[in-house]
């Protein structure tokens, strides 16, 4: 008996041992990995199929000194990266289908951006994400954006400050904020809007702006969606207005007329919040958006004491003059191209469910024609280091 358990001990042991020397079956060495940064897609001008842009990390050239202009396409010099292209009819297809022209298979969880070409997006994006949701190598949190023209003129674009255009893409996006003047949009923000019975997606405009050697890449406007299909555009002054409504702005300037002189003040947004309210009053829906805001006196050309009592509270109605007119063209806007881009349907949706079944049939027209009620409420906090502006003393 004590043999058959000393047998079964030496058998577990070197079962045991024996487990530790298999490695990870399922390893991928880097050398092998051609690692995406960047995707774009267009619609092919010749056959009418997709065409995939991936653009893949150079390893070798990373660390060398050259500043990668005029590389776009890999053929040579220090370029750090190669974007290796493909047609197909599917997205899955066109993807396996870069094994084809590329020794290494592409490796997605490093992906930065997907961008959209404009003629793409106007038939339709929602077949080309499925790839990008469903697939475990891909991410979530990845930007989203639409080209003005072409979404693999965008990826040859050589950035000034970074070697792969789709890194400076990516930090591009990131410094947003300081405008508030961007919707800024992921991969999950954008499908949740998209499988929204009501809400329609956005995201931002990206294009080359100058002559030659003088463009640069230049993020202006937010593209609107219906359903999956881009219909229309928003302004800068009207994308701040929807990002007051949806508590989405984080600071920017406000500029506003000096109060009783000539010139002009630049009121920095410290602190905003935005709130959506609902209403069925008589069967009649209507929405009501409270704004609310802090900001301090960043920059003046005039020579008026604006910290004085009278002077600060003209200026806080023309701050809330302001803010009040970008909501109301994003408003505008919306209405007229039918785009509930405010997420007012799912407000009621959550809200008054049972007004909501008879309401969500017709709510492309109820939306354009939504009395929407908006109050804004600004504070003028600081004035900076000093008070009065640093202007010559007047002549009695």
């Amino acid at each position: 008996m004590k043999s058959v358990k000393k047998v079964v001990a030496l058998m577990t042991t070197i079962l045991i041992l024996s487990l530790g020397t298999t490695g990870c079956w399922n390893r991928r060495e880097l050398p092998s990995l051609g690692i995406v940064m960047g995707v774009g897609l267009d619609k092919s001008e010749d056959s009418g199929k997709l065409e995939v842009t991936a653009q893949l990390i150079k390893t070798s050239e990373l660390n060398s000194g050259g500043t990668g202009e005029g590389g776009g396409g890999g053929s040579g010099g220090s370029s750090a990266y190669w974007n290796l292209q493909n047609t197909g009819e599917s997205m899955f297809a066109t993807i396996r289908g870069f094994t084809h022209k590329s020794s290494r298979k592409l490796y997605w969880p490093h992906n930065q951006v997907i961008i959209f070409g404009r003629s793409l997006a106007e038939n339709g994006v929602q077949e080309y994400l499925d790839f990008f949701v469903r697939d475990q190598e891909t991410r979530l949190e990845v930007y989203m954006l639409v080209a003005q023209d072409k979404a693999s003129d965008i990826l040859d674009f050589q950035p000034k400050l970074e070697k792969i255009p789709a890194v400076g893409i990516s930090e591009l996006m990131e410094s947003q904020d300081a405008n508030s003047q961007t919707c800024v949009t992921q991969l999950n923000e954008f499908v949740t809007r998209l499988m929204s019975p009501t809400t329609a997606p956005i995201a931002p405009i990206i294009k080359i702006e100058g002559p030659g050697a003088k463009s640069e890449l230049s993020v202006e406007g937010t593209a609107v969606f219906k359903k999956d299909k881009l219909i229309g555009q928003l302004t800068k002054e009207e994308t701040r207005g929807l990002l007051w409504a949806i508590n989405k702005v984080k600071s920017g300037i406000i500029d506003v007329k000096c109060p009783d002189c000539a010139g002009t003040v630049s009121l920095e947004i410290i602190r905003s919040k935005g709130k959506i309210t609902s209403q069925i009053i008589d069967s009649k829906p209507s929405i009501t958006i409270e704004i609310e805001e802090e900001g301090n006196i960043a920059d003046q050309s005039c020579d008026a004491n604006l910290v004085a009592p009278d002077a600060t509270e003209k200026l806080t109605k023309q701050a809330e003059k302001a803010i009040l007119d970008e909501v109301e063209s994003a408003l505008k806007k919306s209405q007229k191209l039918k785009a509930d881009i405010f997420g007012f349907g799912d407000v009621f949706h959550q809200r008054h469910l049972k007004e909501w079944t008879q309401m969500k049939d017709d709510w492309d027209e109820i939306y354009s024609n939504l009395e929407v009620e908006i109050t804004v409420q600004a504070k003028i906090r600081r004035s900076g280091t000093i008070g009065r502006p640093a202007t010559p003393e007047k002549e009695q």
